[in-house]
């Protein structure tokens, strides 16, 4: 995709909102951490590590998904958005319109390529 098209700064604009959002799920869920200076019952600590796991788990997926929008839009400025980095072939219009950091084209999705 050319770097100044309209459909790649839409993308662009897309892709810097979903990363300004899940930033901000993030911090959201993060805030909402309950825990107390006093853990007095092994329940409550029970919890609380519970809900740090499920926090780390979310974070983990979410900084990977963060990883790839970055990718994408530095693919954005260095005009190498919408190919595969697989095979290198055009990565299919169905493909971005639903997953616009993707990194690789149906067919390498499923296994096949070069």
């Amino acid at each position: 995709m050319k770097k100044n098209d309209a459909k790649t700064e839409e993308i662009k604009k897309k892709l810097e909102q979903s990363k300004q959002e899940i930033k901000e799920e993030l911090e959201k869920f993060k805030e909402s951490l309950d825990f107390g200076d006093e853990t007095d019952h092994m329940e409550e600590e029970s919890d609380e590590s519970e809900e740090m796991g499920t926090y780390m788990g979310i974070k983990k997926l979410q900084d990977a998904r963060l990883e790839a929008i970055d990718r994408a839009l530095a693919k954005i400025e260095n005009g190498t958005y919408g190919f595969c980095e697989r095979c290198g072939k055009p990565i299919e219009k169905e493909i971005l319109d639903i997953d616009p950091e993707s990194a690789l084209c149906k067919n390498c999705k499923h296994g096949g390529g070069a």
